[in-house]
This record gives structure tokens, sequence and C-alpha cells, in this order.
């Protein structure tokens, strides 16, 4: 089988590299490498994600599932740092990313973990979750990513996902509906699609 970003121990070519990104109005230093999604670059449905999330009513922490190198949470717990902010990912060199990112941008508020989806989670209080979900893993597995959300949620916690329509958006709102009360579209650019559902 070829090796994907969702590998839990990619064995590509290291070639770590480190630049500096606005996220928020705000400036951020990332390392990437290979192996992990969207080495090169922040990718676009992410950043969309990150503009468009807008803080829950509730209080408790947020969760970013497949957190790559980990733009997500980190933008979210320097924007929220009266938040506690978790960040999973299944790949191994992903985590040891997201570790290092926290660390270079100062963060004290993040936990950074490996986990297999909702393996390794043992929270189901969170306020928000926030994932641009491993579309090349199969419908199978996003759409449990979703059931597995809705359970780690507190009542009135959001799950907030990036999805291109392309990839399945229609399909994934269905899903939504029958797992939350509320499903909203929040926003749609360039064919992805960001997607709101509140949890009660």
């Amino acid at each position: 089988m070829s090796e994907h970003y969702f590998s839990q121990q990619p064995h590509s070519k290291r070639s770590p590299k480190t630049w500096n990104y606005t996220l928020r109005g705000k400036s951020y230093t990332f390392t990437s490498d290979g192996g992990v999604f969207s080495k090169d670059d922040i990718d676009f449905g992410s950043r969309l994600l990150i503009e468009q999330f807008v803080e829950p009513k509730i209080d408790g922490d947020f969760l970013d599932m497949g957190c790559g190198y980990g733009p997500i949470g980190i933008a979210l717990a320097d924007q929220f740092p009266d938040r506690n902010v978790y960040m999973a990912d299944v790949n191994e060199r992903a985590v040891e990313l997201a570790e290092k990112n926290t660390k270079s941008n100062r963060l004290s508020n993040t936990t950074v973990f490996q986990s297999d989806l909702f393996s390794q989670v043992t929270k189901n209080d969170f306020a928000a979750i926030l994932t641009n979900p491993p579309i090349r893993a199969g419908k199978k597995i996003v759409h449990q990513l979703f059931e597995d959300a809705q359970s780690a949620l507190s009542k009135g916690g959001e799950l907030w996902i990036v999805i291109q329509k392309k990839q399945g958006a229609p399909s994934a709102i269905n899903k939504l509906e029958t797992l939350f009360h509320e499903v909203e579209v929040v926003a749609k650019d360039k064919g992805y699609f960001i997607l709101r559902a509140l949890n009660v």
C-alpha cells in the first residue's frame, strides 16, 4: 500500500522546512517535513477553517483532530489563550512536528498526542472540535470521525469541519444531520465548505 499522510509511521524522506505564515492577523512559525499533510504550505482548506472559526458560547477545551504539524490548533491556542487546545494525529512525524511548533510559537495551553482518530481521546467535554478530515482514508472513516466527535463534545459543543464539495461535502452534511441538532454551512470558497454542527 502506498504511504499517505495518515500513515502511522511515515517512511518518506525527511526534508524539513521552516517558514512564517499569517493566520487571523498574526504571524506564526511552522516547521513541516515529508510524510505529513500539506508539507510545503498551509493548505487552503485549513486556512479557511482557521479564519472562519467562531468561539463557541460554552466553556471548555478545543480539540484539533488530525492536527498535522499543527496550524489549526496553534492558531486557536494563541488566539484563545483561556482555552486548552488538544492536538491529535495518527502520524507520529506530524505529532513530533506539532510539538516542535507549539514550542516555537511559545504556547503553554496545548497538549499534543498520537491517536488513531479518537482511540486515545479520553475527554468527552470539548467545547469545540475542529478537523480537516482524512478524505483519502474513505467515507467510512470520515463518517466514523463525525460519530466519535459527537460523543466527545459537551452539550452545546460544536464540530467544525472543512471539506471540498467534490470530496463529499453533500454526503457529509447528510451524515451530520443524523447526529447533530443543527448543521450550518458557515462559508463556501473555491469549492471548500466550512461546516458547523451543534451538539445538544
